[in-house]
Formats: structure tokens, sequence, C-alpha cells
């Protein structure tokens, strides 16, 4: 009898190698294709040698050799290429089969992919997968949406091969309808932005501002993350500020180039929020950020021509570095609190039900954002499902009440260097504007009836009634319909 794979995978980059890895040593037998074959070769004579694989050449020949109904996961570049090689596929399936991308993919795509297979009869998941090489490998966080029909049949597989946190619980779990799991997935990217921005501009505090060493800031991300900064991103932190490069022997972050890249998924978050009317500041600034740092030799040349402050810290180091800690923390949940109020504003705008604090399970292990508060985010949203906010909420709330004089104390400090702090400084104005019962919003709205007509409630009448002022006496009583 021929043998038969539980599920197919197409694209052997380096996610998708390892998750191949991950499911057979779960026990389940992979039927693996990869566009140039000799990849395929190479691995069924290297890794993937003497094991549960089944190396294909063709599109074919692993559909005839998947068990039904079949399973094929997609590993492929976000974009044109998944269209591709669904168009490829569709023709070979049989209605009831499977097809997931469990790529980047922009969450409208996974929206239109699962119309289109639902039209030709296939059940079509989107998976965000976040973890990198090694969760991909040992457990990533999976958060998979789409069909659900096809949830009963990948549910065995995806959470056997999940990350696992406190008994034994795996981190996936059905998110929701058509493209939802590809936007928890970029929301997840975005916070990720924002997480790595704030690590950063600490670094960037402790070394201009406090005169720190490599070596002796990997000592104070390592106390921190023992503490309530206890996260992966923090970890990794503690130990790249360790390393000495081999060839000069001097710290190897500070002969690493200052110039970061971005893959498009913080673009996209930041894109959602002003698409849906969510502010989400802080995760924007993390992407312009790497853009300021992308224009390398433009900073050169102003760093030579731009004056700033000549302020050197002298006070007491340890204090700071307590106030910095608590600032970064404050900080943090403001990025958390955004992206979760982007996540609501998707699902209200895409008739989404969304678990929030089930969301926040699927990121205590094996993602990127991996981190130990994301319990209390849990514990937040069973406590109250319909929280508007993360700020809201009784701890968060406490937490952030407490750090204000550090937070601005960082902040100051950093404007007294000149030291950009564009995630610390966003957070703190989100903090202060979400709490103003009274924003300069007025101002501005008249402004716009000025202008252009576009009319203002008034606080003395009930909301929803409009009203326009003839500020010139020229522009007659006509008013735009759009406010």
């Amino acid at each position: 009898m021929t043998r038969l794979a539980d599920i197919g995978l197409i694209g052997m980059a380096v996610m998708g190698e390892n998750l191949m890895l991950n499911m057979e040593s779960r026990g389940f037998t992979v039927a693996c294709y990869n566009r140039t074959t000799d990849k395929v070769d190479r691995f069924m004579n290297g890794r993937g040698k003497g094991r549960n694989f089944i190396g294909c050449h063709s599109l074919e020949e692993m559909v005839v050799c998947l068990k039904k109904p079949r399973r094929i996961m997609m590993m492929v570049r976000a974009g044109q290429p998944v269209d591709d090689l669904m168009q490829a596929l569709m023709p070979l399936l049989e209605p009831g089969d499977i097809l997931i991308d469990g790529g980047n993919s922009h969450y409208p795509d996974s929206m239109r992919r699962s119309r289109e297979a639902e039209e030709a009869g296939m059940l079509f998941v989107g998976a965000g997968v976040s973890g990198g090489e090694e969760g991909a490998l040992t457990g990533p966080s999976i958060m998979p949406g789409g069909d659900t029909r096809a949830w009963s049949a990948i549910k065995p597989i995806f959470q056997a091969i999940a990350a696992k946190v406190d008994n034994n619980i795996p981190c996936c779990e059905w998110v929701g309808p058509d493209g939802s799991g590809h936007f928890v997935k970029m929301v997840h990217n975005g916070i990720e932005y924002g997480d790595m921005q704030l690590i950063c501009e600490a670094y960037h505090i402790m070394s201009q501002a406090l005169g720190m060493t490599p070596a002796e800031m990997s000592g104070v991300f390592a106390a921190w993350n023992k503490g309530e900064l206890d996260s992966y991103l923090i970890e990794i932190t503690a130990e790249i500020l360790a390393r000495n490069d081999e060839e000069t022997g001097k710290p190897l972050v500070d002969v690493i180039l200052d110039t970061a890249g971005q893959k498009g998924t913080g673009k996209w978050t930041s894109q959602a929020g002003l698409d849906l009317g969510v502010a989400i500041p802080q995760i924007a600034e993390a992407v312009f950020a790497r853009s300021l740092s992308a224009i390398k030799e433009e900073r050169l040349a102003a760093a030579n021509r731009l004056q700033g402050p000549q302020f050197r810290f002298s006070g007491d180091r340890q204090a700071m570095l307590q106030h910095l800690q608590t600032a970064v923390y404050a900080a943090k949940i403001c990025s958390y609190a955004q992206g979760f109020q982007l996540l609501r504003a998707a699902a209200n705008e895409f008739n989404w039900q969304l678990d929030y604090g089930q969301i926040a399970l699927l990121w205590r292990g094996g993602c990127i954002i991996r981190a130990r508060f994301l319990g209390h985010i849990n514990t937040a949203f069973k406590a109250d499902p319909n929280l508007a906010n993360l700020l809201l909420a009784p701890y968060f709330s406490e937490v952030v009440t407490r750090a204000q004089t550090s937070w601005r104390e960082t902040v100051k400090l950093a404007i007294d260097c000149g030291i950009p702090v564009p995630a610390l400084s966003t957070a703190l104005n989100y903090y202060d504007a979400y709490r103003c019962g009274r924003l300069p919003a007025n101002l501005l709205q008249a402004q716009r009836d000025y202008f252009g007509a576009h009319t203002y409630e008034r606080l003395d009448r009930p909301r929803g009634q409009f009203f326009h002022t003839n500020w010139t006496g020229r522009g007659g009583d006509t008013a735009s319909t759009v406010y």
C-alpha cells in the first residue's frame, strides 16, 4: 500500500523547512515540495534523510500522496506568489481540500482568497506563524483564521507543533473567519515593531546619556528580564549586548551599521490604523524610526550641520536606570493597548468575533513578542470582555499611574540630551491624550468649519446635531455634508 502523508508543505525556505521538521518530530508524515526541486533532493538526502518525509518534484505528485481531505500548507513569499500557487493547485484538488497560507500575507488578500477558495469548493486558512527559525522548529505561535470547517482537520497538527505554556496549553487556537488570522499576526508584528523600538531607545539612553558600555547594558537587560519586563526581546537584547565581534574584538553591536530593515507588516499595521480610524501612533512611530535610520548618509551630513544640546547626565545612574525600566514598561503597556484597540476596530468593521484574552494567550509562547505580562492582558479581558482599552483595566491603570514620574523623567532626560525617543515620548503623549477630558479638537473643528463649512457639534446640544457658522459673513448658510 502506498504511504500517504498527513500534510503537504510547499516552500522549503527557513520557516518552511523547520516547520516540516517540527511536524515530523510530532509523528506526522509530511510531503514536501519546492519550486526549485533540487532543494527537495538536498533536504531528503540531508536533514530529512531516514525520516517520515515524502519528497515531491511536482504539485501533481504531492496531491496524489496526501490523505483526504488534503491539507496543503503554503510557505511562499506573500503577494502574487501565493495567488499563482493557489491557481496552480486548485484544479488538482477536490471539494473539501484545505489550502493553508502560512506566510506573512496582507489580511485583505486572505479575505479575497478565502472567498475564491470557497467558490471553488476548497477551504482556505490564513495562518499567522510567529517565532522565527527556532520557533518554527521547536514550537511557534500559530494564529489560524479562515473557513471554520477546516479547523477540525488541521487542529491536531497545528496544536501539536505549537509552543506550549502553563499546563501544556498550545499557543494555537482558532481566531476567526477569512482574514482574521493574518490580521492578528499583522498586529502582533506591529506591536513587535513598537517593543523593539522601545528597547532600542532604552539602549540609546544608557549608551549616550548614562555612558554605559555594552557589557554593562547587557547586565541591566538581564536583570530586567527577571522582573515585569520578562520577555523574549529583552532576553535576546542582553545576549546581543554581551557578544564581542570575532574579527575586531569590539562589542558586536558597535560594529553593526545603524540602518534597520523592514518587510512591511509594521507599515500594514499603521495603514490599518488609518483605515479604521484607530490611534496607534506608537506603532507608526516605530515604523518611521526605521525609515529615518535608512537615510544614513543624510543623517551623517545633518550631524555635521545641525546642532543639539550639550547636556550631560551627572545624577544617580542607578536611580535613572530604575526610572528607565519603569518608563519602558509603561510605554510597552500603551503599545499593546493600541494594538488591542486596532483588533477591536477590525472585529467591528469585519464582523469578527475575536477573543482578545485568547489572543493574548496565543502570544504567551513561541512568538517574538512573548512576554510574562501577556497573562495580565488575558486576565483583564476575562474580567471584562468588553474592556474599551487596556489602560482602563485595574492592573494596567495602577501601573501607568505609578509610572508617571519615572516616565516623564526619562523623556525629559532624553530631550535634555537631544536623544530621539519617538516610542517612549509618543506612548506618553498617547496616555496623556487618552486621559484628557477636553482636547483642543474644538478649535480644530472650528478651523475646518471656517475654511470648509464642515460643521461642528456643540457641548450644549445632543450628540449628532451639527452646526455651521458663517465666520466671514460671506460664506452663506450652505454646509458640507461630510463631518
